[in-house]
């Protein structure tokens, strides 16, 4: 995992890298792992209270690694998915391995910031869209790439896209899988924020949330992680559910306490 991610703690953020920088951090099989191992690990660390995703180099991601296209043409194991060749099984819960290596960002249960500059294309557009933010450097290129292969995205982009932008735009990027600047996509809805240095504004943000509560950070995501699949009622009733447990825990309690003394919140994970 060392080789393809790298991962530093430090008061609650955890600054994950992608560390392919000599091939623009494409994914191979072993950025697959390193991602899915990356997303476990911190899925599981009750320390953690927010994540900065980045990609060291000269890019955050710039997708598929090109060998597998040849193994494609070839008839060979070259899956799009770092060489598991049964995209329908369902080896991660509701996902295939390429899907988890994008929705375990969404699964892990504090907030995940990605930092993206040069390129994101393809799976790398994806891999960032399972992020809850995306900071981008204005003159980023992304593009929804899969057509130029004659392929369509299958590692969870179109289910997360759909929530994010409007479905004709969604559709126009899809077909002809053109070019976009980091400008356009904060105006069509694909970034949160057009930051000079994403990193270090993405670093910024996780460090203020990590000062939060963690309790109401994670109930918070817990919700918005639901909402697009819930009704109404259902989605009204997640919220009492949520506040219930809240109100009157010991965060909950300290978060009050500090505000009132004019002092910093010691939180308990």
């Amino acid at each position: 995992m060392e080789h393809r991610v790298m991962v530093e703690i430090t008061d609650g953020v955890a600054d994950v890298r992608l560390v392919r920088a000599d091939k623009m951090n494409a994914l191979d099989n072993a950025m697959f792992s390193a991602l899915i191992e990356t997303g476990e690990a911190l899925k599981a660390n009750k320390a953690v209270r927010a994540v900065v995703l980045s990609g060291e180099g000269r890019a955050f991601c710039a997708g598929l690694d090109a060998s597998n296209f040849g193994k494609m043409a070839e008839g060979g194991g070259g899956s799009g998915n770092g060489g598991e060749t049964a995209l329908g099984e369902r080896s991660h819960g509701v996902a295939n391995r390429a899907q988890y290596a994008v929705w375990v960002w969404r699964d892990i249960p504090v907030p995940v910031i990605a930092a993206v500059h040069g390129v994101a294309f393809g799976g790398g557009f994806q891999l960032m869209l399972g992020a809850d933010m995306r900071y981008v450097a204005p003159d980023t290129k992304l593009s929804i790439m899969e057509i130029k292969w004659g392929l369509v995205p299958d590692m969870a982009g179109t289910q997360l896209m759909r929530h994010l932008v409007r479905e004709d735009i969604v559709r126009e990027l899809t077909y002809t899988g053109r070019i976009f600047s980091g400008t356009e996509a904060a105006r069509i809805g694909f970034a949160t924020r057009v930051c000079d240095d994403p990193r270090a504004e993405a670093l910024a943000v996780a460090r203020d949330i990590a000062g939060k509560s963690p309790d109401a950070i994670r109930a918070a995501k817990r919700i918005y992680n639901a909402a697009p699949y819930r009704t109404v009622a259902e989605g009204l009733i997640d919220e009492s559910v949520e506040q219930t447990k809240l109100i009157g825990s010991p965060n909950q309690v300290e978060s009050v306490m500090a505000n009132l003394q004019k002092r910093a919140a010691v939180f308990n994970d």
